[in-house]
């Protein structure tokens, strides 16, 4: 169970980072990164259980091949989130300083990567709460690491961050699959 926990909390935090990182470029005040990492903290706390709420009732409609869908969402997520180019950092940036509506869609858009790991979570059989804590958590630091650091990253680096996160949810897929293929 802890590789599990590890593997699905870290690559989450990375992915978090680079989306501060890139905030961190637009020089914010403390109060506006303390409301972002609070948002990023509260989305990616929640979405899971969002996942989950959607991931429930599919799983026992469908039975067995649930584990093999979600295993499939785990590995499509992580080849999407490594290879996909995400070039928008000017519109990520308009948000950072934005309220209200331009908040609540940041906020979704760092935290796509938290529904689809809720909807995995029953076949990961980790502990919800201590999970959905630890991303939480972890969103709130590395927010805030990211967006003091953001500035001296360079783009390079947090393209590597953004693929390696991919390339960990890909693997945790795969470590899934081979697990339940060897059961």
């Amino acid at each position: 169970m802890p590789w599990r926990f590890i593997a699905l909390v870290l690559p989450l935090g990375i992915d978090t980072f680079v989306v501060a990182a890139a905030l961190g470029l637009q020089g914010l005040s403390p109060r506006q990164r303390l409301r972002i990492s609070a948002t990023f903290a509260c989305f990616e706390g929640l979405m899971p259980i969002v996942g989950l709420a959607v991931g429930r009732p599919l799983g026992s409609a469908l039975g067995r091949a649930a584990d093999y869908l979600a295993i499939a969402v785990l590995v499509t997520f992580g080849l999407f989130t490594a290879f996909y180019d995400d070039d928008d950092e000017a519109g990520v940036q308009r948000f950072a300083t934005a309220g209200g509506s331009g908040a609540l869609v940041l906020g979704l858009s760092v935290s796509l990567d938290e529904l689809a790991i809720g909807f995995v979570l029953g076949v990961l059989r980790v502990p919800v709460v201590p999970v959905l804590i630890a991303i939480a958590t972890q969103a709130f630091v590395v927010t805030q690491l990211g967006i003091r650091l953001g500035g001296r990253l360079s783009e390079r680096t947090r393209t590597a961050g953004e693929r390696l996160a991919g390339l960990v949810l890909f693997g945790l897929g795969v470590a899934l699959l081979a697990e339940k293929l060897l059961q």
